[in-house]
């Protein structure tokens, strides 16, 4: 009997190894899909991913500093500053020093960054069509993706006190 447990034990512990096993892999893989599906949308804006992230943010509140869209969008300054570089050089986007504190940057949209809002509003309808996937689904996915953000950012948090 004992051996048989053994047994299953090992069985259970290479499982665990199992590519097809991977929540990670699954959310990697579908995440590399769904951009998939999104560049040839973007590719007609002349945009990126991380170039139309950092735009919707700027459609919903502006002007963002520098640190503030890197939190929003979970990206560090060594990312975005070079992403917020070629918006700059594409017209969309102005980047000023604060007057009150030079240190900090802030980021505002142009007319020509406003106006493409118009030319990206039917993106995140065009990829639910060419994925195939309901409202519904992505809203469940999108939901279980947050909670598991949330989850993980706190065990960050908590870690770092910790120390």
């Amino acid at each position: 009997m004992r051996n048989i447990l053994s047994l299953h034990q090992n069985q259970k512990q290479q499982d665990v190894l199992q590519l097809d096993n991977q929540a990670c892999f699954a959310l990697y893989a579908l995440s590399r899909e769904i951009i998939n599906h999104y560049r040839p949308l973007l590719d007609e804006l002349d945009l990126t991913y991380p170039q139309y992230l950092v735009l919707m943010v700027l459609w919903e509140h502006q002007p963002q500093t520098v640190n503030q869209l890197g939190e929003r969008l979970r990206l560090d300054s060594g990312t975005l500053t070079p992403l917020l570089k070629r918006l700059e050089q594409k017209k969309l986007i102005v980047r000023t020093r604060r007057s009150s504190d030079e240190r900090v940057v802030e980021i505002t949209l142009t007319q020509t960054g406003k106006e493409l809002k118009n030319d990206a509003i039917e993106i995140p309808a065009k990829v639910m069509q060419s994925m195939n996937v309901t409202m519904e689904e992505l809203s469940e996915l999108r939901s279980i993706a947050q909670k598991l953000l949330e989850k993980s950012g706190r065990g960050c948090l908590a870690a770092t006190k910790v120390n």
